[in-house]
């Protein structure tokens, strides 16, 4: 068995197990990564397809990504090149509404909703109506809610919720808006138009997202001194008699001072299956229901351009579009993201892509045939986020498991930024124990 006694052993490479480790490793403590797969990012992460670099998901950032900003900024990712940030623009069949960074918050948002293409102004009224009341209260509800509901307890027009609030409620929580946390909804409401007018701006990848965050976390933890394993999926989790933790992998055993796990939260139950002190965890990872999305590419003539990098779909099984010759010099390559659950789970995938292709035809009826398509589907892409969802609660000090992941910060969506933020969470309550037990003179 290998020592590592005063190391901190991280189970998974996706954002929130590399943000800790980086986090960590900045401070001069030894980490090792264990990533079960051969490549690093979790959900946000590179496939290879037609010799393309293609993204298993097409993401979608915001300029209120504090934490993931921050920690591009920190990795010296040139995010000038690698994200397209734009003033927010919505273009939605006939919505469009754009918001100018050139006006302070809220400002900005009430000269997009009067300016707004494809609005009624019973709806212009009501967006404007809704979100003074958020502000009154907050942003904060008496009760959380399905989304619907609430919806339509403020009065929003049914015109309004299906052409704004639900593509809005599927690209941001991945969830179906009659299910749907209202209170999360709110939340990103906030840190989008309640800020700064760069809070609601898009960041659109320009490069595939193991370029964007995964490589560079994990060059800066090797530079660091840390160790980052791929394709080295740990099998076991046990603590010793001298109360060190033990990870097993195919390749033998590992001794670590404390752990993070930082995987999906259907696989932790199996990694607490030696440690039955904390099996109160694996009932809260028991707690979710998760939901998928499907990315169809189309490979288009080259000449093929979208009037936006970025455009919504109506009545289709496609809810996004991204024009990824704009963004990344794929050209002709479309990426139609299907959010949440929906009938299109039961089509192949061969009539899936021929559907959504027909719905782009809607949106540009000169579209040629598509060159070729593939379907990218993550089954389990993220956890349902339905009302009354809780996150678990840190362990007592002389326990040195910790959990990390975007289910980890209930109060926000699954995306990057739920995982960067519950990895540098993560990081700081680990450094707060060691500090602790360092201080007391105790084993680390």
């Amino acid at each position: 068995m290998s020592k590592h006694q005063d190391s901190i052993a991280i189970i998974g490479g996706g954002c929130a197990g590399l943000t800790a480790a980086y986090q960590l490793a900045q401070q001069g403590v030894p980490v090792t990564v264990y990533e079960a797969a051969a490549q690093l990012g979790g959900r946000a992460r590179m496939v290879h397809w037609q010799g393309l670099a293609l993204d298993n998901g097409q993401h979608i950032l915001s300029g209120a990504y504090s934490h993931t900003l921050r920690l591009l900024a920190a990795l010296n990712v040139d995010t000038d090149s690698a994200l397209l940030r734009q003033p927010l623009q919505l273009s939605i069949a006939d919505l469009s509404l754009r918001c100018p960074s050139w006006l302070p918050a809220p400002f900005n948002l009430l000269y997009g909703v009067l300016a707004a293409r494809g609005l009624s102004w019973a709806s212009r009224l009501a967006i404007l109506r809704l979100m003074r009341h958020l502000q009154q209260q907050g942003f904060k509800l008496e009760t959380d809610q399905p989304l619907l509901g609430w919806l339509q307890a403020q009065h929003q027009p049914a015109q309004l919720i299906n052409k704004l609030w639900e593509p809005l409620c599927l690209a941001i929580m991945n969830t179906p808006i009659s299910i749907a946390s209202a209170q999360v909804f709110v939340h990103v409401l906030r840190d989008c138009f309640s800020t700064s007018p760069r809070a609601s701006d898009l960041l659109l990848p320009r490069v595939d997202l193991t370029a964007l965050l995964a490589d560079p976390l994990a060059h800066a933890i090797e530079a660091a001194g840390g160790k980052v394993h791929r394709a080295r999926k740990v099998l076991r989790l046990r603590r010793d008699h001298a109360g060190h933790y033990v990870i097993g992998t195919a390749l033998g055993e590992q001794q670590h001072a404390q752990v993070i796990i930082a995987v999906a939260p259907f696989h932790v139950p199996e990694l607490l299956a030696g440690l039955p002190a904390l099996s109160a965890w694996s009932g809260l990872c028991a707690q979710f229901d998760y939901q998928p999305i499907y990315t169809v590419y189309l490979q288009y003539p080259e000449s093929t351009v979208l009037a936006e990098p970025m455009q919504g779909l109506l009545d289709g099984d496609g809810q996004w579009v991204f024009d990824r010759g704009q963004l990344y010099g794929q050209a002709g390559l479309l990426a139609v993201v299907i959010s949440a659950s929906g009938p299109h789970q039961r089509r192949s995938q061969p009539d899936l892509a021929l559907a959504v292709h027909q719905q782009l035809q809607e949106l540009q009826p000169d579209l040629a045939e598509p060159l070729w398509s593939k379907v990218i589907a993550e089954k389990r892409a993220t956890y349902s986020c339905v009302p009354g969802l809780q996150g678990p609660e840190p362990l007592p000090a002389q326990h040195g498991v910790f959990l990390a992941g975007d289910y980890c910060e209930p109060d926000y969506p699954a995306t990057i930024e739920a995982a960067v933020r519950s990895g540098m969470r993560t990081a700081q309550q680990l450094m707060a124990q060691r500090v602790h037990r360092q201080h007391n003179g105790e084993p680390l």
